[in-house]
């Protein structure tokens, strides 16, 4: 019997809370660079990224190739989207439509969810099953804050955490079950 595809978050956060400056700088997370690489190991468990449309436009300004290669990205949106790769699509609508559609396009492996908007949404509906916070030794004192904004209050149990390099901390999070 083959295991339904979990929904994990993969995310770097500053020291006070923030995955991005006020306009979306993401500049500050060199400070990762020479530090130990848990996104590739990360990356080869997913089958299918669902992102949220300010993650992706930040994302397709990257430089270079397009990072995530041929996995496929659903992006949120309701705006008109032109894809940067052919494995991009747009998709809409609730948070349990657009977890259901990520995890039939994933199967059998797992689904990863980004953007702070998008892991608040599903945090809320109970569709998270793992999230990893990569706490960066920087502070912003502004920016978008990872989970401003959630409905309710959500227990989390820290099930692994490991230095990875330059001050950094993984830390990797279930949330606590009813």
């Amino acid at each position: 019997m083959s295991q339904e595809p979990r929904v994990r978050g993969f995310l770097a956060m500053s020291l006070d809370g923030f995955i991005a400056g006020p306009n979306d700088e993401i500049d500050w997370l060199n400070v990762a660079d020479g530090s130990e690489d848990t996104f590739t190991p990360f990356f080869k468990q997913i089958g299918a990224l669902l992102m949220g449309r300010r993650s992706y436009d930040v994302a397709s300004g990257f430089d270079g190739p397009w990072p995530y290669g041929d996995t496929p990205v659903l992006v949120a949106t309701h705006r008109d989207l032109k894809p940067k790769a052919p494995s991009v699509s747009a998709c809409a609508g609730t948070i349990a439509e657009l977890v259901t559609k990520a995890k039939a396009t994933s199967a059998p492996k797992d689904v990863y969810i980004d953007g702070g908007q998008i892991v608040r949404q599903a945090l809320d509906a109970g569709l998270v099953d793992e999230i990893t916070v990569t706490l960066i030794p920087t502070v912003l004192g502004k920016g978008i804050a990872l989970f401003h904004g959630v409905e309710r209050q959500h227990g989390l149990e820290l099930v692994g955490e490991r230095a990875i390099g330059k001050g950094l901390v993984s830390l990797v999070y279930v949330p606590k079950r009813p």
